[in-house]
């Protein structure tokens, strides 16, 4: 794999390709990245009851996300500094290199155990799919060109929010869900080639050292606490040694994470960073925000599918209104907020209008009709956006210059970390909820043999007697509602903090001509 030491072709091109046109083929490589990452999470949202109810075990659907989110999370700060250390381009072009062999093994995953393997593999090369491309992006291009490449963002990102749910849709209907991750790879084998043969950089080399003690005390504190999360209350009593032991775990990790950050010369997530009270908030909203999506975004399609008795690609569509919704809601806070004046009110808003949008959808019902169903999206789907853009504007707003870039990393990090553990707690309720429904229905073997047996798929409802069938669509949408009830409380937590914002505006000094800021991108998620 090209390294930056190797990609200048010689001396005339040892500065960066700042001068003349820009970089197109390269920059084209990057996008692709950004799209990999967006594109990815939204088709196998789609496709996931199908694969989970083929491979057995309905049980372990939470771990199928959040296995490759916990692993995107922890590699992400390693990717980037990595970069800094040996190269962007070339960490760039690894953790796509990682991505594709992820995905060619979920692919060929036998059952759920081997998935949810081969996830946390394709997700230790996502972790640098967003950090890398807007890194080398950062460095690529100069500072009077980025709006130009902000453009290139906002025409690609549309295209994976709403091609994917129909595209992973259309897959799993016609073809086989295995190709859900097939079909990342010609995208990527794409970027490698795109970025080898139209991205230069200079030979540039940090003295920094990766925080390797802080990156496996933070793995350790979000595994101890996604598990924490998955288990207590469902398969271990609150009060048992395995649910203390974790508590003490993730206590410890986290205590002893600090502690290495404030000593260590190059800390994955400055400390200093959170002097400023905005900074803190900002982080922790998008803690909120990352949980609520990605719970909502992973149940809802089961729910269209299990009991509206959709297709896995009308589902996709049916989930469209949230996705726009969120889009436009981004681009259109990203200008609001250039103009100054509504740092404080923007997140203000996107916090209460999250709050009706969950609560909007305890709405759903078994008798809701379709089109209700998927209008019913859209609300928190802006309320989504708001916060996700208004977060990311509030850090870079809040940041210096020179901690720009570990800035931008901590709070797309604390938003993944807040996906996985909020899918992983929230999916412990939707199963324990789903399973008390069907054991109340059909009895404990009837329960288990539909969640565990492999014999739950969506296909498979048709087929059952109107009384079962009946019963696992109650089954279904009462977990749903477990999960609602659950980002409504998230959403009203959000909504409460937004509050204590102090609106800290976009600084108006011109960027110097080395700074290395990134583009601003619509804030992006993945699963």
């Amino acid at each position: 794999m090209t390294s930056d030491t190797t990609e200048t072709g010689g001396t005339a091109d040892t500065a960066p390709q700042t001068a003349g046109k820009l970089p197109y083929l390269g920059i084209f490589g990057l996008m692709l990245g950004i799209f990999l990452a967006t594109l990815d999470g939204q088709i196998v949202s789609i496709a996931l009851p199908t694969i989970v109810g083929d491979l057995g075990g309905l049980d372990h659907f939470s771990w199928s996300v959040t296995a490759y989110l916990l692993t995107m999370a922890a590699a992400t700060p390693i990717w980037g500094k990595l970069g800094d250390l040996k190269g962007r381009k070339g960490a760039y072009m690894w953790s796509v290199l990682l991505f594709l062999v992820g995905t060619v093994l979920c692919g060929l995953a036998q059952d759920m155990p081997q998935l949810i393997a081969f996830r946390a593999v394709q997700g230790l090369g996502a972790g640098g799919l967003m950090v890398g491309a807007l890194s080398v992006i950062g460095v690529l291009v100069p500072a009077h060109e980025r709006g130009r490449v902000q453009s290139m963002v906002g025409v690609m990102l549309p295209v994976a929010f709403v091609g994917g749910p129909l595209l992973g849709g259309f897959i799993t209907d016609t073809l086989d869900w295995r190709w859900v991750f097939y079909v990342n790879v010609p995208f990527g084998v794409l970027a490698l080639f795109a970025v080898a043969r139209g991205v230069r950089l200079p030979k540039e080399r940090s003295g920094g050292r990766i925080d390797y003690p802080g990156t496996a005390l933070l793995t350790t504190a979000i595994l101890s606490l996604t598990l924490l999360a998955t288990w207590a209350g469902t398969r271990y009593d609150w009060g048992s040694a395995q649910i203390v032991l974790l508590a003490v775990v993730a206590a410890v990790a986290v205590a002893a994470f600090v502690r290495v950050e404030q000593r260590v010369a190059e800390p994955v997530i400055p400390p200093r960073l959170f002097r400023s009270r905005d900074f803190a908030l900002a982080q922790t909203l998008s803690f909120l925000v990352g949980a609520v999506l990605v719970s909502v975004i992973n149940y809802l399609p089961q729910y269209m599918q299990f009991v509206q008795g959709s297709t896995s690609t009308v589902s996709g569509m049916q989930i469209l209104p949230l996705m726009m919704g969120m889009l436009a809601a981004q681009l259109t806070t990203g200008r609001l907020m250039d103009r100054g004046g509504l740092e404080r009110v923007v997140p203000i808003t996107g916090g209460a209008v999250t709050v009706v949008g969950a609560l909007l959808l305890l709405l759903l019902d078994t008798d809701t009709p379709v089109f209700v169903a998927s209008a019913l999206t859209l609300v928190l789907g802006i309320g989504v956006g708001i916060l996700m853009q208004s977060t990311l504007l509030t850090t870079m707003n809040t940041a210096p210059p020179r901690d720009m870039g570990a800035a931008t990393g901590t709070v797309t990090l604390l938003r993944t970390i807040g996906g996985s553990l909020g899918v992983a707690a929230l999916g412990a309720v939707h199963l324990g909820r789903m399973t008390d429904e069907l054991t109340g229905r059909l009895g404990e073997r009837g329960a288990e043999q539909l969640t565990s047996g492999g014999e739950l798929t969506p296909s498979s409802v048709d087929g059952m007697s109107g009384r079962v069938r009946g019963v696992v669509q109650e089954a279904f949408t009462s977990g749903l509602h477990g999960v609602l009830i659950g980002t409504a409380l998230l959403s009203a937590v959000a909504f409460a903090l937004a509050w204590f914002v102090r609106g800290t505006p976009a600084p108006k000094t011109p960027e110097p001509a080395g700074d290395s800021r990134p583009a601003q991108v619509p804030a992006t998620t993945t699963d």
